[in-house]
């Protein structure tokens, strides 16, 4: 029997995603971000929702460009802190040793030592309550090349991402390979 814990922001997994982003000074800023996911396949776009009251809001709503960098296990410190303090009282890449690194293709910084970094454009903006759902349209992903499987992709396992526990506010890390996607089910089938 399931027991029901109510209407809550609990569902699992959940990221951990760091919102890199220029405010109108151009100084760069990070910060942490779990209300976030793909959420198209044409465009493909990632969707990551913030308060108003964030600093980083601003910033995508002035520059119309965001960064994701997805922070390794490795990191996991370093991206709690940028979701703890505010790019308005500080400058979180210095105080955290990390390198902004300017986006090829959007107006916003990604974290240089992260495995994975993700630039998008803003294409739609949602109003949703206290949240505001950025969508952003991927415009390209880097990964670091010691990420890369032999067939050009990345390896999760390499990447080595952190996961986000909503409501236990907990970190977690990936684990071990269970099956092959579009593949495992048809056996299910008679």
């Amino acid at each position: 029997m399931k027991k029901s814990l109510g209407a809550r922001t609990l569902a699992y997994p959940t990221p951990l995603f760091l919102v890199g982003t220029y405010d109108r000074d151009s100084r760069p800023n990070i910060m942490a971000a779990a209300w976030a996911g793909i959420c198209c396949s044409q465009p493909p776009s990632i969707a990551v929702s913030l308060r108003k009251a964030t600093y980083t809001y601003r910033s995508i709503t002035e520059r119309g460009a965001f960064t994701i960098s997805i922070p390794s296990r490795a990191y996991v410190r370093h991206a709690d802190y940028a979701g703890i303090y505010s790019g308005e009282n500080e400058d979180k890449f210095a105080s955290l040793g990390l390198t902004p690194v300017p986006g090829e293709h959007v107006d916003a910084p990604y974290v240089g030592e992260f495995p994975m970094a993700i630039e998008l454009k803003l294409i739609h903006q949602i109003e949703i309550g206290l949240h505001t759902q950025f969508i952003g349209e991927i415009m390209d992903v880097k990964v670091d090349e010691s990420c890369l499987r032999d067939d050009g992709l990345p390896d999760i396992n390499k990447v080595d991402p952190v996961i986000f526990a909503p409501v236990s506010r907990e970190y977690y890390a990936v684990g071990e390979f269970l099956a092959k996607a579009f593949s495992a089910g048809k056996g299910l089938r008679s």
